[in-house]
């Protein structure tokens, strides 16, 4: 069975296309990223597969229940960290947990709760009221909310924007211990060394569409070879190297960025420099990385 199937969903605002026939499956049990530009339609996909939007047309399901025709049952298969920083100002931290899980009927599981508190480093707050905590701690709150009633299906938005070190590193231990037994994971991250790290499988969106669906592994093996990164000291770049120049990278401002497909391709650029004078003051190679890849697809689908 699949955590999610996605059936050619549309989803429209008046004349806008958010969503343009998206399909997908995230298999039980897999870390899944789905990753895309501002505006690719992530967010609306999340919204639509936690039954909080309706499709225009597509079907969703979530652990075999239709998101519309068994809401209840959907729902209750998973749990959703939005992006946003959405709280009750009224509760403490451990009432607010009280409180969503009775949502789906638990009724005073504190044992869980307690130990989703010390996982996200939250004992020391479970009596503070909400509005006294941090926007961080806010964050934790959320992904304890998400996990209270054991949902076998969870959905992380962007689960680490705008926070320390501390907690990434904290969730990401607690989140890959749940994959592992058995948890299926789903994360968009605009930090993609998180995405190339924990995800297996990668769908990455762009305008409401899919443009790509593989293997991490096979994605960025797609595009072998990496960057060759040179400040030149005089001279100027050939004319025949220009289309293997990539986007500016501010963290490399005032070094030359080129593709390289494979390397061996290395030495016949360098001696294309030679030839044409130019003199290279600073050289590094870089292998190619789930970023490179990215910027690659969104490049070749515009």
């Amino acid at each position: 069975m699949n955590a999610i199937d996605v059936q050619s969903v549309v989803k429209r605002y008046g004349s806008f296309e958010a969503l343009k026939g998206v399909s997908l499956q995230v298999r039980e049990g897999e870390f899944f990223g789905l990753l895309g530009p501002n505006g690719a339609g992530k967010t609306t996909l999340i919204s639509i597969i936690a039954g909080l939007s309706r499709p225009t047309s597509g079907r969703v399901s979530v652990m075999g229940h239709d998101v519309s025709a068994e809401f209840r049952a959907a729902r209750s298969a998973l749990g959703v960290v939005p992006q946003e920083l959405v709280f009750d100002p009224f509760f403490t931290v451990r009432e607010t947990l009280r409180l969503s899980a009775g949502y789906y009927g638990l009724r005073r599981d504190d044992a869980w709760i307690d130990e989703i508190l010390a996982n996200l480093d939250l004992v020391s707050k479970a009596d503070v009221n909400m509005r006294a905590l941090s926007g961080g701690m806010k964050r934790r709150v959320l992904v304890a909310q998400a996990l209270v009633h054991r949902p076998p299906v969870i959905v992380l938005d962007e689960p680490t924007a705008g926070v320390d070190v501390e907690l990434r590193q904290t969730l990401w231990q607690f989140v890959r211990r749940l994959n592992a037994a058995g948890h299926t994971i789903v994360l968009t991250t605009h930090y993609l060394e998180e995405a190339q790290e924990l995800c297996g499988r990668i769908a990455m969106l762009k305008q409401g569409e899919v443009v790509a669906l593989d293997r991490t592994s096979d994605l960025i093996r797609r595009f072998a070879g990496g960057r060759l990164l040179l400040r030149l000291a005089g001279g100027t770049l050939p004319a025949v190297l220009e289309p293997l120049v990539l986007p500016e990278d501010p963290a490399h401002t005032g070094r030359v960025a080129l593709r390289i497909d494979a390397y061996d391709r290395v030495e016949p650029i360098l001696a294309t420099l030679r030839e044409s004078g130019c003199a290279i003051e600073e050289m590094e190679l870089l292998h190619t990385d789930l970023e490179d890849v990215f910027v690659r697809i969104m490049q070749e689908n515009r």
